[in-house]
């Protein structure tokens, strides 16, 4: 659900105006993801079972093979490089030496998404342009309904499919480090629809 701020509202937000990363400090903790992007406010409902499942095996997965250089992070360390930007990827790989105590200022050198009916949308259309935009190298969609894992390189400023990988399929990741990444394996044995 994306949202513009047009009159003063609830919780002392100054409306009317592009939402900014100040106006997030004062949603409330309803358990509900709030991200902004370029100043539109995305309100997404807490995430469920296979979407958790697939996080956390990919982020072991990742921070196993990840390079001292870099971190595996997951949501809701948050992507802001600007007070109109303010996005939580599933799991993100940063530079060390660009990592802040709260926030990642700059693109990450990848971007992972699990989808969820409530952010399918936004994760394969507004998202991705804007990780296109920001230079994020390497964007990764994961569909834990079926399992397949999408996989976007930038090429040119531009994102390119460089491979669809389902169920036993493997995915041999150069980027942004060797890592083989098997969809079904992300899933585990509970299939809660």
């Amino acid at each position: 659900m994306s949202v513009m701020a047009e009159t003063t509202g609830p919780h002392g937000i100054v409306q009317g105006r592009p939402f900014t990363v100040y106006d997030l400090k004062m949603m409330p903790d309803d358990g509900h993801r709030y991200e902004l992007l370029d100043g539109a406010l995305l309100v997404t409902p807490a995430p469920g079972y296979k979407h958790q499942k697939v996080v956390l095996r990919l982020g072991a997965l990742l921070d196993a093979a990840c390079p001292d250089e870099l971190d595996v992070l997951p949501a809701p360390f948050a992507v802001r490089p600007s007070v109109t930007v303010e996005l939580q990827p599933d799991l993100l790989v940063a530079r060390d030496e660009d990592l802040t105590e709260a926030y990642l200022p700059t693109a990450p050198v990848l971007a992972v998404e699990v989808l969820s009916p409530s952010t399918k949308l936004h994760d394969l259309n507004s998202k991705k342009a804007f990780y296109e935009r920001l230079g994020v190298p390497s964007y990764w969609v994961i569909d834990p309904l079926e399992p397949r894992l999408t996989v976007f390189e930038l090429d040119d400023g531009e994102y390119r499919t460089l491979g669809k990988f389902t169920g036993p399929e493997a995915f041999d990741a150069a980027s942004p480090f060797p890592v083989r990444v098997v969809p079904s394996e992300l899933i585990g044995r509970r299939r809660f629809c």
